[in-house]
């Protein structure tokens, strides 16, 4: 029984007086008066305590504030997207209402019962986080399995901004290889520009510094100044952005049927990278996408490039014939090599004047050529090889 309860009865029945029923339960006589008006109005259980809450709620969500964020989790979880309440605040605001606070969100969801809850995890104090501080500073990579509609296996190859979560490239592969470590890190340059490091796993695809040698990746970034990171053997944490992007982008295909072919897989991923990098918001971005946070701050730049100003990068192998072909401003040039340099992986750097074509897996420099645009072949300039300045 309540103490306004008691205190009321011991005074009805005359077993205290008002004044020391208060001084015994501690309360003001006019409180206690309070309640004996309420005990004859509407009887022992009009004394209990009441609420202090208003009525009404000026700052009380909207019905149709609350339907949208109950609908918005189930559109974005059916499709494979993050639906937490920080991302549907992001999409209430664009769409013209009034974002709750978070924790309002949050709540409403779990009234609804769209919430499910998971074992406890780790604090996030616990954690050092780390970050680029600008666009291009280091890129991430790493690739990840997938399977095609009739269980071919695939792999995925991401290209991740470290600074701003920045989707540079996903490309479908079986498997992935390390001419296709190099082909896409040079796409990606050509859009995005040249970083000034790179941070991967120590996967044969990435180095080759464990099996004694370099592979063409580890030749190909001295070139252009760029320097190469890998994390710690058995320590996937380094490379921890990029591990938990691969759980969004697996998310969202999981949520599509699944791929027949190759071909398929890949428009899917470029769908994705376009929802991912410019129609998301970012958690860790506080709200922006990640497009937005790519090009709000000036690019690094490598600290020690090779090849300065302008100019563009080929990738590309020796033909059976010793030459390599190219198109310049819509017209295919052919470049002789030279006979004994057949099925070299090589890199042609061009810049306005020069095509300096360059042995991938030594440096060496193979054959320079004078910009002819007038002429369909270019000559070698250069008579005997040499080597490329700086190059390991």
């Amino acid at each position: 029984m309540s103490k306004n309860r008691v205190a009321v009865l011991k005074v009805v029945s005359e077993q205290l007086t008002v004044s020391a029923a208060a001084a015994e339960f501690g309360m003001s006589r006019q409180h206690l008066h309070r309640l004996l008006t309420r005990y004859r109005e509407g009887g022992l259980d009009a004394v209990e305590p009441r609420s202090r809450a208003p009525h009404t709620s000026p700052h009380r969500a909207s019905e149709e504030v609350r339907n949208r964020i109950v609908q918005l989790r189930q559109e974005l979880t059916g499709n494979g997207l993050d639906a937490g309440p920080v991302t549907i605040s992001w999409h209430l605001g664009h769409e013209g209402l009034t974002a709750p606070a978070v924790s309002t969100i949050r709540r409403i969801l779990h009234e609804a019962g769209l919430v499910v809850p998971e074992p406890r995890k780790r604090p996030r104090s616990s954690y050092v986080r780390f970050q680029a501080a600008q666009p291009n500073e280091t890129w991430q990579s790493d690739f990840t399995h997938w399977r095609l509609a009739d269980g071919t296996d695939a792999e995925i190859l991401n290209w991740l901004d470290d600074h701003s979560r920045y989707l540079l490239a996903c490309t479908a592969h079986t498997p992935v290889t390390g001419d296709d470590v190099v082909a896409t890190f040079l796409a990606a340059t050509e859009e995005n520009g040249v970083p000034a490091s790179t941070l991967t796993d120590n996967g044969r695809v990435y180095t080759a510094r464990f099996g004694g040698g370099r592979n063409a990746f580890e030749y190909l970034l001295p070139l252009l100044g760029v320097t190469q990171k890998n994390g710690s053997p058995g320590h996937p944490q380094t490379q921890g952005k990029i591990e938990r992007f691969h759980q969004t982008q697996k998310r969202w295909l999981a949520a599509r049927p699944a791929a027949i072919t190759l071909a398929d897989l890949q428009q899917q991923l470029d769908t994705f990278r376009d929802h991912y990098n410019e129609h998301r918001p970012h958690r860790a971005l506080r709200g922006s996408t990640p497009g937005t946070a790519y090009r709000a701050t000036p690019k690094a730049l490598p600290a020690d490039a090779r090849t300065p100003g302008h100019y563009r990068i080929r990738y590309d192998h020796v033909d059976q014939h010793g030459k390599i072909s190219l198109r310049r401003a819509g017209r295919m040039h052919h470049l002789g090599i030279g006979a004994n340099h057949r099925g070299t992986r090589i890199l042609a750097m061009l810049d306005d004047t020069t095509v300096t074509v360059i042995a991938l897996h030594t440096g060496e420099v193979l054959s320079t050529h004078t910009i002819d645009p007038t002429r369909s072949n270019w000559r070698n300039q250069q008579r005997e090889p040499g080597r490329w300045p700086g190059s390991l």
